[in-house]
């Protein structure tokens, strides 16, 4: 039998836990996020300022809309009026015409 070939082996550092941030690093971590926390507030201001502005120009538009749906009810009120009299003003001709003709014809 020849010769065993010795069996080695190589040992592997277990990694460390890192080391806690200095206490200096959380304050500065704290400050960014904070300051991110404020730009965030910031745009959700201006975001809420803009919704309520289209808020109040369509506010303003349907207003305007329903004034003008007003406007026109009115001509058509008023036009029906105005087909209405045509209308009578039609069989009135036309019984004159009916009767007229019927005297003739007699």
């Amino acid at each position: 039998m020849s010769d065993p070939k010795p069996i080695t082996a190589e040992v592997i550092a277990f990694p460390l836990s890192r080391q806690a941030p200095a206490k200096d690093e959380g304050q500065e971590r704290l400050r960014r996020a904070l300051a991110n926390l404020d730009d965030a507030i910031a745009g959700q201001r201006a975001a809420v300022a803009a919704w309520r502005g289209a808020l109040a120009d369509l506010s303003k538009v349907v207003s305007g809309l329903g004034e003008n749906l007003q406007r026109y009810r009115g001509s058509l009120d008023a036009l029906g009026t105005r087909v209405a009299g045509l209308h009578n003003q039609a069989v009135q001709l036309e019984r004159t015409a009916d009767a007229a003709l019927a005297m003739r014809g007699d």
